[in-house]
Order: C-alpha cells, then structure tokens, then sequence
C-alpha cells in the first residue's frame, strides 16, 4: 500500500493536520482519533485505551447520541469529543444552509447531553470548503483533521493491516484517524503497544 492511499497532505493553512500546534517541540507526540461514534463497539475501545493509560479525541455522529451510549464515562475518563455533523454527508454538496445546520446542530447535540463546550470539528471524510470553514469560525469551532489514516473502514477482513498503515506512516505530530469499528477495537491494543514501543506518548489538543 502505498503512502498516498494513508498520508494525508493538507495544505489548507486554516485546517488543523498536526499536533505539533500544540508543542514548541515534539517529542514523538501523537494525537489519536475515532470518527463515526457513538457506536455498540465505544465500550470495548475505551477499556483498551484505559488499559494503556491513553487519551483520545472522538468525533461523533450526533444521530448516534443516545443518552445510553457511555458519552459521560468518555467524558470521566479524559477523553474528548468533537462534532462530525448528523448525518455524515459530504458537506461540500450542500448549501451554506443545510451545511450550518449539520454542523451547529450537532454540536448544540452534544452540548446539551454531556454539558460540555465542543471545541473541534471534522468534516465527513474530510471534505469542506469556504462555506465550511466560515460556519465554523462563526460558531467559534476548528476544523481537525488528521494526517495518517489506519483505513480500518476497508480492512474489516485485514485488521492486522490497520496497525501496518500507522506505524509505517506515523511520525512526531501526527493525527491519527482512526474508527468506531468493531476490527479497530480487536487490533486496538497491539496497535497501542507498537506505538508506545517506538516511543510515542499520546496528547489531547488544548
């Protein structure tokens, strides 16, 4: 698999891409990320990354939310959570209207349950454009996308191969993207202990 199909090279100066915005220097840090929750699989993933002592950013689907989704133990134990609109379209083929109203609707969503402010957006398979990107700014919300991508939504029969597609592209400030799947939670674990035997330790953006 080449790097093209994994590294994400974006140029957009407006778009957040790498935690080193968060550091004056690096050292061999990582954010982690799961787009697509709440999903039946939030549990188990959170089990493996308490087990690990890691934090992460979840980007949900506000039609997902459910009060009896594990929303406040993300919440509890560290974790936070962004907005990723209703119902997941590409908002580039969307009016500014219908835009605003995915995205400030799913974040009025998530504040209303957890009762906590939503700082991050990411748009649908990471499309957007400047209506995007002035509805965010309005609603006060940064773009945040990532730069390694495990495609763990196209390796259900190959999970081994999500832990391959990241520790051959991650690097000091990447971001990773991963899933709400059930083959991420399998290789979760491994895919954490690989990562911190090359000495990455993982952040939370501020």
């Amino acid at each position: 698999m080449t790097s093209e199909t994994v590294v994400y090279d974006w140029n957009d100066e407006r778009i957040i891409t790498s935690a080193k915005e968060w550091r004056a220097t690096v050292n061999k840090q990582l954010i982690l990320t799961f787009d697509d929750g709440p999903s039946s699989v939030l549990g188990e993933i959170l089990n493996t990354l308490k087990s690990h002592n890691v934090k992460a950013l979840f980007f949900w689907q506000t039609r997902l939310l459910y009060e009896k989704r594990p929303w406040r133990r993300v919440l509890d134990e560290g974790h936070m959570i962004g907005g990723h609109s209703i119902r997941h379209p590409d908002l580039k083929k969307l009016s500014y209207e219908s835009q605003e109203k995915e995205i400030s609707g799913s974040v009025r969503k998530i504040e209303s349950i957890t009762g906590q402010q939503v700082k991050f957006f990411r748009p649908p398979f990471g499309s957007y454009n400047d209506d995007t990107l002035l509805i965010l700014k309005k609603l006060k919300l940064r773009p945040f996308l990532w730069d390694v991508a495990g495609l763990d939504w196209e390796l259900k029969q190959k999970p081994d191969h999500i832990i391959s597609n990241i520790i051959s592209h991650a690097e000091e400030g990447s971001i990773i993207l991963l899933h709400e799947l059930q083959q991420t939670a399998v290789v979760l674990d491994e895919l954490l202990r690989q990562l911190k035997k090359e000495g990455y330790e993982f952040i939370l953006p501020e």
